[in-house]
């Protein structure tokens, strides 16, 4: 695809959001389902289901899928496909690269080992590896408006307003 052709396919998709920004609110949803033998739930998904369990660090054996992956991985997947978008509408030829994100989370507060010991992911750390002809500051650029406007990464920099209910 090249930027002509995504400006073609995104133009009345953003006219419709222009006219009736309502149009423009996307629901999102997820679910698990408990299992009933094991510390686990089944996630489905478009692509298959993904079994989550226990990570090594607090009793797993580590064949579940890590809560704590998952979510680095939406990172890096909306901020892959973010970044292709971006650089096909700066017309910037990609030839490959990666987009890595890395983490530490401290398993003494989920295991409620030490209450001054924050649960949850410290320290994550998003990198764009690009193999491109592009120079240094058009990729820089295309960095920027990728983090700009990766959804993801904008949801963990700016958390919303979580209920339970």
């Amino acid at each position: 695809m090249d930027a002509d052709q995504l400006r073609a396919l995104q133009a009345p998709l953003k006219q419709r959001y222009r006219d009736t920004p309502d149009a423009a609110r996307v629901a999102a949803r997820a679910e698990a389902r408990l299992d009933t033998d094991e510390v686990a739930c089944a996630v489905p998904s478009w692509g298959g289901e993904t079994k989550a369990g226990l990570h090594s660090a607090t009793g797993g054996s580590g064949a579940l899928a890590c809560s704590a992956d998952m979510l680095l991985e939406a990172l890096v997947a909306c901020a892959g496909v973010t970044l292709r978008a971006v650089a096909t509408a700066m017309g910037v030829n990609v030839r490959g690269g990666r987009v890595i994100a890395e983490a530490t989370w401290d398993a003494r507060g989920t295991l409620g080992i030490d209450r001054n010991v924050p649960v949850g992911l410290s320290d994550v750390n998003l990198r764009f590896e690009i193999d491109s002809d592009a120079d240094a500051a058009k990729l820089e650029r295309m960095i920027q408006t990728t983090e700009r406007y990766c959804v993801i990464l904008q949801t963990l920099r700016n958390p919303p307003r979580i209920t339970l209910g």
